[in-house]
């Protein structure tokens, strides 16, 4: 069995090597850099009503579409076609294939530490072909620009993640997938017995994913599912399916079964009937909160979430190198339109930053934003009166709050959808008395908008207890960063709060987690990390302890009954 794995990823590796070689011209490709195993050409989308591409659904390891279909709408000009389409499959008859796919999984999944153990080895295998595919100069520059047709972020935005998802599927080549399934034995009360732990997997899982990070999420989670012998069926986000659609493809060309995932474009509602319909053990969910409490109820809390962060930065009261703390202040706020769930959106400044100037350089860099080069461009979300409603429902329950910059519609000239938000990089200074002054003044500050926005507090060391009590009062706890070298403050803030992915130090942010170490909320007993073998173990499997007991001793007897 072995043998023949070891061929087939031979194989794999040659046509992972010859992915620089051209297909026939399909849907229009046209740059001599898209991939072999590419089915579109990214700088293509959107620019013909003629050759719309179209997204399909992959069930049972073939690919199919659905009767009706629904056009993505170009995100930075309403007068272009439609990006892409996706099949917008519908419940009942259309859903069955997929229903049945996931019934036929048993409990004991597709491999686990006692099944199918070759896989493991596969796997690993799978992983560094595509690791390695994601590292050739084309491929990246493929999925960076497919990602910045789907959620127009800056380039250098686009690139991070797709090298962040490289590096991921490095960690995890070679022997790394089963090093995830290593199991420990404690001895036993007497001879011949002897437990076991071992991490096994769900079986039939579910993954409804994000549209901000297109590719890196979704790969993250998938991949885990599939390393821990699960069969995941992957929900992606509409306006970004396309993105995964090609990544499947790739693991594909680089070994994987197609039928060892369902790839399923839908409405929220039809992905809710499909988990509901099967025996779905674990939905993975990244998202907003309020579609995490919906599938937390109706699948009787059978989900791990990555759901909203509203997260919070302080600066203590040592003051240094303040360009480069205004810097990523900057970056942690509005990169990607602030469209991230780490993005910064409570920033606590002490007294002495301020004095320092920080706030104008605040303002400086804000404005410093473009759509030209999408270091600021359309919210996916929200729409420009929502956002500018957000605006005024916080300045109405602070009487003394006021916009420090933005607060506005984009100036710039543009043609973003309506439907679309397109808004300046805003900033609201709040008196921190007055956003803690009642229930709903705090809740109305408190409010994550997925959107570039962030509230702007400042604290001396007589008010650093209301700081702490505001991060106390907070619902979610995903990221948060201590910018400060005082090791007596760092101590003070870290001993007090709870955020799962918490940086300290000067260089501190709130975003831009890489592969090499946990991200993910805390305080949240159905918390979903990402990235770190950890991680995958929590989300991907369950405990299962085996008690080998096999030696009666030659001078038995048996007892009176108890």
């Amino acid at each position: 069995m072995l043998t023949s794995i070891r061929s087939a990823s031979r194989n794999a590796a040659r046509r992972a090597s010859s992915s620089t070689t051209m297909m026939t011209r399909r849907c229009g490709l046209s740059t001599s850099a898209v991939p072999s195993w590419a089915t579109y050409d990214p700088l293509l989308l959107g620019e013909s009503e003629d050759e719309v591409y179209a997204v399909s659904n992959l069930v049972n390891g073939t690919w199919t579409s659905a009767k009706q279909t629904m056009d993505i709408p170009h995100p930075l000009d309403y007068d272009k076609a439609p990006l892409f389409s996706i099949p917008d499959t519908q419940g009942g008859e259309e859903l069955q294939p997929f229903i049945e796919s996931l019934r036929r999984v048993k409990k004991s999944g597709m491999h686990n530490p006692l099944k199918n153990v070759e896989r493991y080895v596969q796997y690993g295998e799978i992983s560094r072909l595509a690791g390695n595919a994601l590292s050739e100069p084309h491929v990246e520059e493929f999925f960076v620009r497919s990602i910045m047709a789907c959620v127009p972020k800056s380039h250098a935005q686009a690139l991070g993640e797709v090298r962040v998802t490289a590096a991921f599927l490095h960690n995890f080549a070679g022997d790394n997938v089963r090093r995830l399934a290593k199991s420990f034995g404690v001895p036993g009360d007497h001879e011949g017995q002897t437990s076991t732990g071992h991490r096994w997997p769900f079986g039939p899982v579910a993954l409804v994913t994000p549209f901000n990070f297109p590719l890196e999420i979704p790969v993250l989670q998938l991949m885990g599912a599939l390393y821990m012998g699960n069969k995941p069926v992957l929900k992606p986000s509409e306006p970004t399916s396309v993105v995964m659609e090609s990544f499947v493809k790739l693991l594909i060309h680089c070994g994987m079964d197609s039928q060892d995932l369902d790839f399923l474009n839908c409405k929220g509602p039809v992905a809710q009937e499909l988990i509901l319909e099967t025996p779905v053990r674990l939905t993975q969910f990244t998202g907003s909160s309020r579609v995490s409490e919906i599938l937390n109820q109706a699948t009787h809390g059978k989900v791990r979430v990555e759901d909203a962060g509203f997260d919070w930065k302080i600066l203590g009261p040592d003051v240094s190198n303040v360009e480069y703390v205004a810097w990523q202040s900057d970056q942690d706020a509005y990169a990607t339109s602030g469209q991230k769930c780490s993005a910064q959106s409570m920033l606590f400044v002490h007294e002495n930053w301020e004095k320092a100037g920080l706030l104008d350089k605040l303002r400086d860099n804000a404005a410093a934003r473009t759509l030209a080069d999408l270091s600021i461009g359309p919210v996916l979300t929200h729409t420009t009166e929502n956002f500018l409603q957000h605006v005024e429902n916080v300045l109405a329950v602070a009487p003394h709050a006021k916009v420090l910059f933005g607060g506005q519609a984009l100036q710039e000239s543009h043609k973003i959808p309506s439907q679309y938000g397109a808004v300046e990089p805003t900033a609201v200074l709040v008196p921190l008395e007055e956003l803690l002054a009642s229930e709903k003044s705090f809740q109305t500050c408190a409010t994550e908008i997925f959107a570039p926005f962030q509230i702007i507090t400042t604290y001396n060391d007589e008010t650093l207890d209301l700081v702490l009590e505001a991060c106390e009062r907070m619902s979610h706890h995903l990221t948060a960063a201590v910018v400060s070298n005082d090791v007596d403050f760092q101590h003070h803030i870290l001993s007090h709060t709870v955020n799962g992915t918490t940086y300290v130090g000067n260089r501190a942010r709130t975003t831009g987690a890489p592969q090499n170490h946990w991200f993910g909320p805390a305080g949240d007993p159905r918390g979903a990390g990402i990235g770190t073998p950890e991680a995958i173990q929590l989300v991907w499997s369950c405990h299962r302890e085996i008690i080998q007991d096999t030696l009666v001793p030659s001078e038995w007897t048996q007892p009176k009954a108890t």
